[in-house]
């Protein structure tokens, strides 16, 4: 059956259509994206402003109308951080509804983590042992951990790239106090995390989900996507620990014209870069892989695990 996966996230609306059936690896059909950033268009009380909402309910639409248009069968709509937390999340989630026909189910941070860590689990198999996933998205960072396609512990953590620099970093480039500043921030954020996930044991395999960390592990050298899915990607923290500070230093537009850096994302990869380079030292990870599967095809083989058996 052809599926569609809708994900209405801090930075993006993506509609990834697949061809797929139970016992089967997700085929790409076609990928739809449009550019939301809703971690910067929110209000002081926390609510997704007009604007905001206005942007979400168009871009859901035109996502809508292009699944449409592929013989998408099933559409599986979801929601992360941005909506989640949002102080006017069931107003918003009323109005795409209305506007669109499109009911989104709204992920819990502990949900984005299991299913992230279940596709990262379908991708490397049974023989890569206890996994450690780490996944940095616009509003939240995923931490997951285990031996099974269901995580021993999945934490989320309010340190999306998105978020973080809408909320430090205002500069361009950024001041060196405020960087220092976020810094500090997370580091005490993932610090209180690493005792739960240490008493569990050592992992196997670190791996890393996300446009961020496939940007930053570009950006040190990994191959580009044009090299395909199957190519090894990794990322060292000696490498992004020489990049932080070129990061911080240049302005946006200077940072979006380094490999596999998009101009959209430019302006928040000095955050990410930080959250990364914390979560690599705080678990003492000295090199990554990185996961071409993430969240929607985690959504998408969850969706497959529960059809009926022929």
């Amino acid at each position: 059956m052809r599926l569609g996966v809708l994900d209405v996230g801090s930075n993006t609306v993506h509609l990834l259509v697949v061809d797929a059936h139970p016992g089967a690896r997700p085929l790409p059909a076609y990928s739809h994206k449009a550019a939301l950033r809703l971690a910067e268009l929110l209000e002081a009380d926390g609510s997704i402003s007009r604007e905001g909402v206005e942007r979400m309910t168009a871009t859901v639409a035109e996502a809508l109308e292009v699944s449409e248009e592929k013989g998408v069968e099933a559409l599986l709509p979801f929601a992360t951080s941005a909506v989640r937390e949002a102080a006017n999340a069931e107003q918003v989630l009323a109005r795409v509804a209305e506007e669109t026909g499109v009911k989104l189910e709204v992920l819990s941070g502990a949900d984005e983590a299991r299913l992230t860590f279940l596709a990262v689990r379908r991708w490397f198999g049974w023989s890569a042992g206890r996994l450690l996933v780490l996944d940095i998205g616009g509003g939240s960072l995923e931490i997951a951990y285990g031996l099974d396609e269901d995580p021993d512990a999945a934490v989320s953590l309010p340190l999306g790239a998105g978020r973080l620099t809408a909320g430090w970093l205002p500069g361009d480039p950024p001041d060196a106090a405020d960087v220092r500043a976020l810094r500090r921030h997370v580091r005490a954020e993932i610090a209180r995390t690493v005792g739960d996930f240490n008493r569990l044991g050592p992992p196997d395999r670190v791996v890393a989900t996300s446009k961020t960390f496939k940007q930053l592990a570009r950006m040190a050298g990994a191959p580009r996507s044009a090299d395909g899915l199957y190519a090894q990607r990794a990322l060292g923290r000696s490498s992004l620990e020489e990049w932080v500070p070129k990061l911080a230093a240049m302005p946006a537009e200077e940072r979006a014209g380094l490999p596999g850096v998009s101009e959209g994302r430019a302006h928040q990869l000095l955050a990410g870069a930080l959250v990364a380079e914390a979560a690599m030292d705080l678990f003492r990870v000295d090199e990554l892989e990185i996961c071409p599967w993430a969240l929607r095809e985690g959504v998408i083989l969850r969706r497959l695990d529960r059809l009926p058996a022929l």
